[in-house]
């Protein structure tokens, strides 16, 4: 019995290159029972015609198959499912049963109801995406990353990829961080004072985890990184939303008793501000003064494309007080999930056993193709690119905003991907957010970053990272209308 081609497609948002899409599709259909032994394939000829693809594609596809017996060749009359290919599980469901936990009564702790804002899961679609985080696919270098991952993957790397390091990682991306990466933020380390952690909010819970308690006071900052305040929250300890000023968290402002101060100096999150070298000493001094520690996190340090990014706080911490929290998901790509802290060899010590007790480690394969990419040169050339295209996107952006004469509530003085801007005092961007997405426009609503006690509902973030430069100015205008 032959299996009529009309029961294969391709989806069109499936990953992986067409002969794998191709194989992946067969092997599903022999899978889950809708082909069965003996059954005859659709000929490559007829295949490819009916997917649009070319016939040597359906060919190696069903080459690979052939190898892996799922299928089998009879001669010229074609393939045929194997009769040794896996057999589907044949089994009854159980009925579902009644639940009859109460849940509300049995949950312990609750980590939803956040604030954490929604972003549509498909932006792409939209034709302005002003939206931040999301990688722009033209930016990044996808061929040498491909080649690292393979690499990677080789037999010389075959340890990395498959041990299990328990609380250790990758030496090869440790060596990097500590003898490259930091340098350029003025910072020096050892291995055993850096972490790799699942980018950099896994860092910051570490840290929370590690350093407060309900008996305990931390400051943050006024509007902040949504998720960094739900980290907080969950502890449970006492907060200080402290409002920021535009050179970012004012130190004179942190109240007396406060055990951990979580801050953004180089590149405030979202008002984009960028902390002077003497608030910087000034927030250290105070540090000091209250037996305070600093949780800096430093991203977006890299898009400093206006002038060179200052020294971290870290670089001036002459006494152990910082632990630093950096990033390489957003300036690869953030589906990576790839960060790092630096701390104190005690600190590091226990944010390594709490890590593994939870994690264990980020994948090694993750850790030795990231170290590849870095290592060889190909991190830098794709900053440098990044930074010529953002910074090229940030002048029209600038253009467009004085051409409607919109307001800018903050603009990072070094670069960055992102500016803060400012509605009129009655206006609600989350409703302005929701009018625009009919008009193809996505922006990011303000209220979410501050504080609930105090919050502001006239500013939105405005990204230029996910935008090609051709698509701002009509963008702009979309705004300027609704507005």
């Amino acid at each position: 019995m032959a299996i009529s081609v009309d029961t294969f497609f391709l989806a069109p948002d499936a990953q992986g290159t067409l002969q794998a899409r191709i194989q992946q599709m067969v092997a599903e259909g022999i899978l889950s029972g809708r082909f069965h032994k003996g059954e005859k394939l659709p000929s490559s000829r007829a295949l490819a015609r009916h997917l649009g693809v070319s016939r040597i594609t359906v060919t190696l596809a069903y080459t690979e198959l052939l190898a892996n017996d799922y299928l089998t060749s009879r001669g010229r009359s074609g393939y045929y499912v194997s009769d040794n290919a896996p057999v589907p599980p044949s089994f009854n469901p159980t009925p579902r049963a009644v639940d009859a936990i109460d849940w509300p009564a049995a949950l312990a702790r609750r980590f939803t109801g956040g604030d954490t804002p929604e972003k549509p899961r498909d932006w792409q679609t939209y034709r302005y995406p002003f939206i931040y985080g999301q990688a722009d696919p033209t930016l990044f270098d996808h061929a040498n990353w491909r080649l690292c991952a393979i690499q990677a993957l080789g037999q010389k790397d075959f340890t990395a990829l498959t041990t299990d390091y328990y609380d250790a990682d990758d030496p090869l991306l440790i060596e990097f961080i500590a003898r490259h990466t930091l340098p350029r933020r003025g910072i020096t380390a050892r291995p055993d004072e850096i972490l790799i952690t699942l980018g950099a909010q896994n860092a910051l819970w570490l840290a929370a985890q590690l350093l407060l308690t309900r008996s305990r006071r931390a400051a943050i900052e006024d509007p902040c990184y949504h998720a960094q305040r739900d980290i907080l929250v969950q502890t449970g300890c006492a907060l200080s939303p402290l409002r920021v000023d535009a050179d970012g968290l004012p130190p004179d402002a942190i109240p007396d008793g406060t055990d951990v101060i979580f801050t953004t100096p180089s590149h405030q999150s979202p008002t984009t501000a960028t902390m002077p070298m003497d608030r910087r000493r000034a927030l250290l001094d105070r540090a000091r003064d209250i037996g305070a520690l600093i949780v800096e996190d430093d991203y977006e340090f890299e898009m400093a494309f206006l002038k060179a990014p200052s020294p971290a706080l870290k670089s001036l911490d002459t006494e152990g007080r910082v632990i630093y929290v950096g990033s390489f998901s957003k300036s690869l790509f953030p589906g990576l999930r790839l960060g790092y802290m630096v701390g104190s060899r005690p600190f590091i010590r226990e944010a390594r056993a709490l890590r593994a007790s939870v994690l264990r480690h980020p994948p090694g394969h993750i850790q030795r193709t990231a170290a590849y990419f870095l290592s060889l040169g190909h991190y830098d050339a794709q900053i440098r690119r990044m930074a010529g295209v953002l910074q090229d996107r940030r002048t029209v952006v600038e253009e467009a905003i004085a051409r409607h004469g919109l307001t800018v509530a903050g603009r990072g003085a070094f670069g960055g991907s992102s500016l803060w801007m400012r509605a009129p005092d009655h206006l609600d961007t989350t409703r302005l957010a929701e009018d625009l997405r009919a008009d193809g426009v996505l922006i990011e609503p303000g209220a979410p970053f501050f504080h609930a006690a105090h919050r502001s509902r006239n500013f939105y973030r405005l990204a230029y990272s996910s935008i090609p430069a051709s698509r701002i100015p009509e963008g702009m205008a979309r705004i300027a209308r609704r507005l």
